[in-house]
């Protein structure tokens, strides 16, 4: 019963998250349109996505951002083509971020606020350099051959893209590693981080 308990609290804050992700893609960002009615943006949703991978493990955390940016695209008509390749990118975030901070640092088992900065803004990076490089790449052969645009076009909206991609890297690490540092206090208080994270570990 108390893993039931555990299970549904976890898919209750993955929704908050998601909610949270949707909320900083749809609303706080900057649309920057490109060639051919498409468009890149600058946007706040991958801090929040690697954020709930930094709070609640990989896996959930990558849920929540993949639910909640391709909620975003699909009710947005220039974007909601590119839905499928958000939902496994955003997801892929948040793995990353999870592998890095859970399985390799555990840094839900230390108390040093040093080495939790450390490998929290570490983690990060990791998940959203993967993003750097991933996002421009994957959607330069989405477009091409998905959704049959000309190869130039398509190069040229994947370096636009591998561009807004990068500024939203940086932004989003220093974003999620400064708000995970600043709660993590109240989270361990309440008990929002527990020793299941530190056993599942999730990625």
């Amino acid at each position: 019963m108390n893993q039931r308990h555990q299970t549904t609290t976890k898919l209750a804050q993955t929704a908050i998250f998601a909610a949270l992700c949707y909320v900083a893609f749809a609303f706080l960002q900057i649309k920057i349109p490109v060639p051919g009615g498409d468009a890149t943006s600058i946007h706040a949703g991958n801090a929040f996505c690697a954020l709930a991978a930094l709070i609640l493990g990989g896996g959930y955390g990558g849920l929540a951002g993949a639910v909640g940016m391709t909620i975003g695209d699909l009710l947005d008509p220039i974007y909601i083509v590119g839905a499928p390749k958000t939902f496994v990118l955003k997801f892929m975030i948040g793995l990353i971020v999870g592998l890095v901070a859970h399985r390799i640092a555990k840094i839900n088992e230390s108390t040093d606020k040093k080495y939790v900065m450390k490998w929290s803004v570490l983690a990060c990076v990791a998940g959203l350099g993967f993003n750097v490089i991933a996002d421009p790449v994957v959607g330069y052969f989405y477009k091409q051959y998905i959704l049959g645009q000309p190869q130039q076009m398509a190069e040229t909206l994947a370096k636009i893209s591998g561009a807004a991609t990068l500024i939203n890297a940086v932004v989003s690490i220093v974003l999620a590693g400064l708000l995970y540092n600043a709660v993590r206090p109240v989270l361990l208080k309440s008990g929002l981080i527990t020793k299941e994270i530190r056993r599942t570990k999730a990625v």
